[in-house]
This record gives structure tokens, sequence and C-alpha cells, in this order.
């Protein structure tokens, strides 16, 4: 009983946390089946153990489950299951089939096929394949045994007529829920914060972190508001906002939602209501059950008990009205029944398969997608590449559509949620054209658990098909756009996956498992809003300039709001869509692509010519087949997109938007009018401000990287720093987006500049820009290039300002922000004659029998080497 010793020492410290234990590991779940043979009797804590604490899929741990159950199905082995005591009892068979029934699919499926061919236990089995979804080419198996067996065709039509739904309780047309209020806005980090970001995979633990750094005693508030014994519902004006970690989700279900019979450590249901809930974080509530609900919380305080009616859509307080709501989308009841979108979506098609399979019309049970009337006007960037996805010439706003998804992202602090998703879905491969793993967010100072990680999970990828990086290799985004393919869609699991060319839609970590595994997503079409730059570049703005002047010109234009409480944001949950500078670099363009994250918007895309995606993607070959020969794996996988791309070079063409398009807005900005840089303040990508505006706010810290920056921008800071001695800030942290870049710079002479400078470098990855390892003094005014500056996100209380690369060089030189006219001298003196070379981008495929090279330099004489905690 050592096992149990040791188990029941970890459920006592979990327990001393408030925490469920862990889900049985592989090896724990091979000593529980051994114990529970040895019983001469039926031990309910162990059965108990082996029916709740195993978790479903293909997850190893079930693999063994499962193994063992079949086993005393067919009678190989004998175990006591039932409250029964004859060991020979058909009983521990029923029951064996009982547990089966909880793991959702995978592992289970194949011995509850073979228990229909018994009849003593056909029926127990049959009613649990009727409630089972994830049956992939199984499917097959019971329409041929179908012909044959009674219960095969039973299950088959319980398919066909969604009992697998209808058994589930509806969203109710009325309920009560008590509030709780976290004002003004919410961001991800709130609800996931990213110094705990190693924790997330652990759902109950990495709860107990949601609203720790701005409400510390909200978790107490929430256990002192269960006791009124009614739902709680999680209430703000703005909710969600920020990067797409499904982990905010799943704390905010953790405290608020509902246990999963047979799933260990996770819930599904909830209530979100938000003035503005932000487009991603909506998403995931629907793919994990919850129920968001935009509406006006102004006259919501925590503790009150509102009354909902989701046919009237009205909420009331008291009596009184105090807001109304439309229930969106349409199909969000059929969500929430079903357990969220994603099961939705597997079921239906498992009922479609079924109902076709026997004859039967299409179902009439499921609310359909209420589509949009075609205007007749014609479609948008992002509207004919959605439509291409579809098989179509392009959709329109608010159509449902499920788009192929053909690049498809994961990066290191949710991939172990991906990782587990994908083993919900009983996957053991994807249909996704191409699927990249990261590991950027935690390769500077791995924790123990993400040394672990760095070990296992390249294998669990690339065994599916996918490809897996390397830690030091860099920011999963400046990898993956080199990996897509012009005009394409796809997904990936960080609020920055903003393809500079295509179009992709960021989404939580089950979206983004579901997207690798089926290979398309769910999506109902944005609309659109076009920023249209014309005019001509003025000396001394750079992209990043341009990219603060989006927020600047849409509040000019009343199109957008700093202050959170009735907050206007006409980006947000839309398209942004980009054109007028149509010769950028591909580089260059996801610096105005990237930035969408941070105005909410759902996706992004950027009108270019053919020729800097041309210079591009023959670049990327290049790239591609120096991975395949350094050893990266899918090769296979790898290779075929490298083919696709020869393909499109071949006879390379873009879409084009039309002519008479529509958007639900057009912002234009003139770039004569541009004429000094623009910041975004402390601590709000959206509260812009000219440099006039903040000149000579002291700077502690400078920090230079991040997927928003490439090698042109490390070549002008080490051009603005050349031959000025130390530093005047005290810590000028310098770290390249990918290990290619690293590399060049160290060939160019650049990190001999740094290291004069006495700049901190470290290895390629996010490194301040999450806050999960490194971080900035605490209390420090930070300059930053990186994506975003909320509270406590590069350090606790640290005030942050965003702007470009060359403007963080000359605050590192004076310590503080200069003037526009110090910025203007500096600038331009430092990079007098040398901007060709400055901003000449990494084209591999002009560099002579290319490799990529291993990082002995940078961890022999720059020290630069990755720090294990």
């Amino acid at each position: 009983m050592a096992f149990m010793d040791e188990y029941k020492a970890h459920v006592a410290e979990r327990e001393a946390q408030g925490i469920p234990p862990l889900p049985l590991t592989k090896e724990q779940v091979t000593a529980l089946v051994e114990l529970i043979t040895a019983e001469s009797s039926k031990n309910a804590e162990l059965v108990e153990m082996l029916a709740e604490r195993v978790n479903p899929g293909v997850d190893d741990g079930a693999h063994v489950k499962a193994a063992f159950l079949h086993q005393v199905v067919q009678g190989q082995v004998k175990a006591f299951l039932a409250d029964n005591s004859d060991i020979n009892s058909d009983d521990h068979k029923k029951a064996a089939i009982k547990i089966l029934g909880k793991m959702v699919g995978g592992y289970n499926v194949k011995p509850l096929i073979d228990a229909l061919s018994n009849d003593a236990i056909a029926n127990e089995a049959a009613h649990e394949l009727k409630h089972t979804l994830l049956v992939y080419d199984a499917f097959n198996d019971i329409v041929d045994l179908s012909q044959t067996n009674k219960y095969a065709k039973e299950v088959l039509q319980s398919w066909a007529d969604a009992e697998w739904f209808t058994a589930k309780k509806p969203l109710a047309e009325k309920f009560s829920v008590v509030v709780f209020k976290f004002p003004g806005e919410t961001n991800t980090d709130d609800l996931s914060p990213a110094s705990a970001a190693f924790t997330r995979s652990d759902i109950p633990l990495h709860a107990t972190t949601m609203l720790s750094a701005k409400m510390p005693e909200g978790i107490a508030k929430i256990a002192e508001l269960k006791k009124m014994g009614k739902q709680i519902a999680y209430v703000g004006d703005v909710v969600g906002t920020g990067s797409s970690r499904k982990s905010a989700a799943n704390s905010v279900q953790w405290h608020m939602g509902d246990d999963i019979p047979g799933i260990p450590n996770k819930r599904t249901g909830g209530v979100v209501i938000g003035s503005i809930i932000a487009p991603i974080f909506f998403a995931t509530c629907e793919d994990s059950g919850a129920l968001p609900i935009e509406a006006d919380v102004s006259q919501m305080e925590t503790g009150d008990v509102l009354d909902i009616d989701t046919k009237a859509g009205t909420i009331t307080k008291n009596g009184t009205q105090i807001a109304t709501f439309s229930l969106r989308p349409n199909t969000i009841e059929d969500e929430v029944r079903a357990g969220g979108r994603i099961p939705l979506i597997i079921g239906r098609g498992l009922t479609a398969k079924a109902r076709a399979a026997l004859g039967m019309a299409p179902a009439t049970i499921f609310a359909t997608p209420i589509q949009p009337a075609d205007t007749g006007k014609g479609y948008t960037l992002a509207q004919k590449m959605v439509g291409k996805a579809c098989g179509m010439e392009g959709v329109r706003p608010g159509m449902y559509c499920e788009p192929m998804t053909s690049t498809v992202g994961s990066q290191d602090t949710t991939g172990p949620m991906t990782r587990d998703e994908i083993k919900e879905l009983s996957a053991l491969g994807f249909s996704a054209d191409f699927v990249l793993q990261s590991f950027c967010h935690t390769a500077a100072y791995p924790k123990p658990s993400d040394v672990k990680l760095h070990a296992t999970l390249p294998a669990f990828i690339s065994s599916r098909s996918g490809v897996a990086l390397r830690p030091a290799d860099g920011v999963i985004h400046s990898w993956l756009n080199r990996m897509v393919l012009p005009d394409t869609v796809g997904t990936g699991g960080d609020s920055h996956t903003r393809f500079p060319i295509g179009v992709s839609f960021p989404a939580g970590s089950g979206l983004v498992a579901f997207a690798a595994v089926t290979g398309s997503m769910p999506l109902e079409m944005p609309e659109s809003v076009l920023v249209r730059f014309k005019g001509e570049m003025q000396p001394g703005i750079t992209l990043r300039d341009l990219v603060n002047a989006i927020p600047y010109y849409a509040i000019k234009q009343g199109l957008l709001t700093v202050e959170k409480k009735g907050k206007k944001n006409i980006f947000n949950g839309r398209v942004l869509e980009i054109e007028g500078l149509p010769n950028m670099k591909v580089e260059q363009a996801f610096e105005l692509s990237d930035a969408s994250a941070e105005r909410s918007a759902a996706a992004c895309t950027v009108r270019l010519n053919k020729e800097p995606v041309i210079e591009y993607l023959k670049s990327n070959v290049t790239l591609i087949e120096a991975m395949i020969k350094d050893g990266y794996e899918d090769a296979r996988t790898l290779q075929r997109r490298a083919d696709k791309m020869k393909e499109w070079l071949a006879a390379p063409s873009l879409m084009e938007p039309d002519a008479d398009a529509e958007y639900a807005a057009i912002i234009e900005i003139d770039l004569n009018e541009v004429k000094e840089p623009i910041l975004a303040c402390p601590n709000d990508p959206d509260n812009v401000k000219l440099l006039s505006e903040v000149a000579g706010e002291k700077i502690d810290e400078v920090f230079l990287g991040s997927c928003m920056t490439n090698i042109g921008h490390y070549r002008a800071a080490g051009e603005v720093m050349r031959g000025e001695g130390k530093i005047a800030v005290e810590k000028f942290w310098i770290v390249p987006p990918t290990r290619m870049d690293e590399q060049q710079l160290i060939n160019e002479g650049y990190y001999d500049v740094y290291k004069a400078i006495a700049a901190q470098t470290e290895v390629p990855g996010c490194s301040l820009c999450m806050g999960n390892q490194a971080s900035s003094r605490e209390g420090s005014t930070v300059f930053s290039t990186s994506t975003r500056n909320f509270d406590n996100r590069l350090g606790k209380g640290t005030q942050v300002y965003l702007g470009s690369a060359e403007l963080a060089a000359v605050c590192a030189k004076l310590g503080r922000i200069p003037t526009v006219a110090e910025y203007m001298s500096i600038v331009p003196e430092k990079l007098a004659g040398k901007a060709d070379d400055v901003y000449k981008y990494l084209n591999f495929n002009e560099i002579a029998s290319y490799s990529l090279q291993a990082r002995n330099v940078a961890e022999e004489k720059y020290g630069v080497t990755i720090k294990a905690v």
C-alpha cells in the first residue's frame, strides 16, 4: 500500500491548499488497478479513484485504465467493481462499462464496441456509446456492426436522434445569480497571472492566483458569496482583454462553474456579464460551456442578486429592470446545453453522419446559425481569405462558418493545456496542415516543470505530425509567420498570433487543440474596420509610431476611449484591415498586424504587393530546408510546407479587397501629419500620447525585445548606442526574437556594442514581455518595445511606456524620455548613411549555404545562456 500512503499524503497536501489532488499518472493507475484486483470485496475508495481521478481521452493513464476495464468486461480479469459479493457476477462487468462511459472517447471506444456482442452487458455498453462523441473512425465500425447487431443499430439511431444532446438539461429560461464584480477592466493577466504560468495546466492550483495582484481578497469573497446558495456571475465593465489564454476562463469556471463527471480538476458552466467582453475571451467562454452576456453592468455590485430572463433578454434587481441583452450567437443556448461550443460541433457532426448513414434528412433539433443577407456588395480582404478557406468567394459579417485552418501555433505557457485538450479530444494525429509548438515563454529561466515540458512536449507534438521548436529558438510569432502561406487562415494559442500574410483568429487552448486536430475552426465572421495610410512617412518616424497612430487617430475621431467605464472601442471584436503601405517588408507588416491584439481586434490583414511576399517566402523556404537538415521534426510536415511555398512562388498571386467592400468604419491616417513619435503611456496600450507630451520622464529600465521587433530594430539601437559608453539607466534588456537574429547580430559585431554599454542580453524569447520569468525592478519606470503595458505585466508596480526601438535606445542613452528635438538630432545623426544596412532583413536564401548554427558563440563569448531556476 505504499502507493496509497503516498497518495493520501498528496491529498492532504493539496487539501491544505484548498484544492483537489492531481489526476493519477500512468504509474499510479497501474498501481491502483493492482490494488483493486487484489481486493476480496469492493473497495469503494479505490473504485471511485479509478472512475473520477484519471484524465479521459488518450491520456497515458486513460490507456491503462481502459485496458484494465476492457479485461474486466471480457472476463479476462476478475475485480470487485460493484456492490456484489459474487466475483463472477456480470454486475462487475456492468460497473466497468459505466466507468468506461465517462472517458469521453479514445481508448474506451473499442472496449465498449466489443461489449455490444455480449448480450449480458450489451445494453449497458450501448447506453454509454450513445453518449460518447469522440469515436472518429470507429463510427464506421458501428455502421458495419449495425447490419447484424441490434445494439449497434440502437447506438447509430441514438446518434441520429441526438440523444447525447437531448438528454442534457437545457439552459433555463429564467434563473438567478449573485454578482461578483471586478470594477473597470479585467484582463487575462488578472485572471491568469503570468508569474504563475507554470501552473496553468493544473487548473485548481492556478485558480488560486486569480486576481491576486489587484483584488487579493477576491477568492475569499467568492467563497462567502457561495454561501448564498446561488450561481455566481463574474461581472465587470470590460472583461477578458489581453492574452488569449484559456487559463483565464478556466480560473473563472473553477470558482464559479460545475464539476464534470469523470474529468478530474476541470469545470464547465458559469456566467460572465460584461459591458464589453473581449472577443477571444467571449469565444473561450463559448468553447468551455460558460454563458457570456454583454449588458450594461453600471447598476450591478458585488452581492446583488440578479434575475436573468434569457428569452426576454432582461436583467432585473429587486424587481427593477437594470439591463437588457441579446443572447449571441443564436446557437449559444445549444452550446451551453452541450457543455460548450466544441462538444456541440463534434456532436452535431456525429449526428449528421449517423443520419446520412441511415438515409435520414438533416436534423432539425439544433439551432441553425442565422446567416446574414447578401448585400450584393464586395468583400474585404479578410472576408475573401476566410471565404477561400470555406470554399466560397467570400463570407459576410455575421455569417457562421468553419474555415480550414492551414497553420496553427501553440506556445509553451498554454502548450500544456493544449496538450491536455488534445488528449481529451482523443486525438493521436493532426488534421491541420501545419502545427507549430514553441518554447519561447519559458526558455530563459526554466522552472523544473518547464524543464520537464521541454523534454516531453516535443515528442507529443511531432508524433502527431506537428513541428516542435527548441528552447532558445525564439518567439513563436517570429517563427510561425515564416511558415504561413499567403491568403490562408490560421489560429494560435496566443493573442499575438496575427499573420502579416493571410489572416489568423487567435484562440484559447481548447479551440487551438480543436483546430489542430480537425483542421478547421468555428467562426462567426466579424465586421471589418479599415485603416488607410496615405502620404509619405516623415523623417524620424518609425512603424512603431504608426502602430500607435492607429489608436491616436481613433481617439481623435471619437471611436476609442481610454476610460474603461462606458468604454468605446471600434476595433473590439472586428477585423482590423490595413492598407496604404503596400511595399513594406513582411517583417514590418507584422508590427502593424501584431498590435491589433492591443486593439482587441478579432484579427488583422495587411494589404501588400506581391514583391515583399515573394521575397519573404523565398527566404522561408531556405529556412525550412535548414530546419530539416538540423533535425527538426516532423520533417515530412516541414517539407510539405516548403513544397507548398514553392508552388505559390511558381505562380504568385494575392487576393485584393473589392472596391465596394463594406466596413464598420474607415480611419484615414495622413503620414504627412505624423511628425513626432507616438508612445503608449502607463499603463494602457490605448493611452497614446505624442513624444512632446511626455518628454523628460525619468526612465529606470529599457527593454528591447518581443515579437514586435525584428533585426533592424537591434541594429538601429546598436548604432544609436555605439561609442556612447555605459548606459544611463539601471538596466537595458536586449532580447532578439529568434536565434537567427541573434546569430546575425553577433556576426555583424552588434553584440560587442551591447557588451560595451553593459546591456543585459538574454536568450531569444519573450523575456520581460510576458512577465512570467524575468521582471523589472518593483516600482520602476520602463520604456519597452513589447506588446502591452498592463499593470504588473513587466514587473510589480511598474509604469511602462511603449514605443520604438530607436526611441528605446535614446532613453537608455539619456536615462529619460527625450524631447522631440533631442530625438530628431540623435537618431538621424547616428543612422546617417546606414539606413539600408540597418533595416536589411533576414533573407536566408541570399546567404551562401545557409544553415542554422549552434548558439556556442552567444553562450561562450557573451554568456547568453539558459539559466534553470
